[in-house]
């Protein structure tokens, strides 16, 4: 690539959405249908615009090109390698977030070809940087879903201890000690039983659960200690 003293007017957004369903952790990615990433997978993205904020930009994008909306959108990494685009200087913002798949209905855009739902560790080869910006977003999300609460927004509103324990391993990749993680959770005080069984299932109906953001915050004020 040829450098020069020109100024820098190229600027993306790209997105990092995350979902969790039957046990299994997945990305969604997009097929663009115009550009130079036509045909090809790459994460929701685009430029942005002059008139609006970053944080607009993040879901004007995902929203127009997914469907997803009202979707909570939390600034990650800016990526800046001079080579990470073909015929120009682009630096991208990274937005990610973590979402219920059952919440949503994917519907591909006017400038995307298909929108779908991967498993993280099994998503095809991607556009520019993105397999790299999808890799370093992934890394984030495992080392701060042990220390922070965040796998609760992958999750429904109310949940069995079992799908718990499969969001946290298959964010993490290996297999948890069934008592010891329940343990570990036991003593946060951070669950809070509803009363209920699970319906309709072929198995033994297990008690669900529902995550006590209130106590949480109270127990931060405190000097609390998240560790998984």
């Amino acid at each position: 690539m040829k450098l020069s003293n020109e100024i820098i007017d190229a600027l993306s957004i790209d997105c990092v959405i995350f979902g969790f369903k039957n046990a299994e952790l997945y990305a969604l990615i997009v097929k663009h249908g115009e550009g130079l990433a036509k045909g090809q997978w790459s994460l929701p993205g685009s430029w942005i615009k002059y008139n609006e904020s970053l944080d607009e930009a993040a879901s004007r994008i995902l929203s127009s090109q997914t469907a997803l909306d009202n979707v909570f959108l939390e600034q990650f990494k800016t990526f800046g390698d001079l080579d990470r685009f073909p015929d120009k200087r682009v630096i991208t913002i990274t937005y990610y977030a973590l979402v219920n798949i059952d919440r949503f209905e994917l519907e591909a855009g006017p400038a995307v070809t298909e929108v779908r739902w991967f498993n993280v560790r099994e998503v095809p080869s991607m556009s520019f940087d993105h397999g790299h910006i999808l890799d370093s977003c992934f890394a984030h999300l495992q080392h701060k879903i042990q220390h922070e609460p965040l796998g609760f927004n992958l999750l429904p509103e109310k949940f069995t201890l079992l799908q718990l324990q499969e969001l946290y391993e298959a964010i993490l990749g290996q297999k948890l000690d069934k008592s010891n993680f329940r343990r570990k959770f036991s003593k946060m005080n951070l669950l809070v039983s509803c009363n209920e069984r699970e319906q309709d299932v072929s198995h033994r109906a297990a008690m669900l659960y529902r995550f006590d953001e209130a106590m949480y915050n109270k127990l931060i004020e405190k000097g609390f200690t998240f560790e998984i």
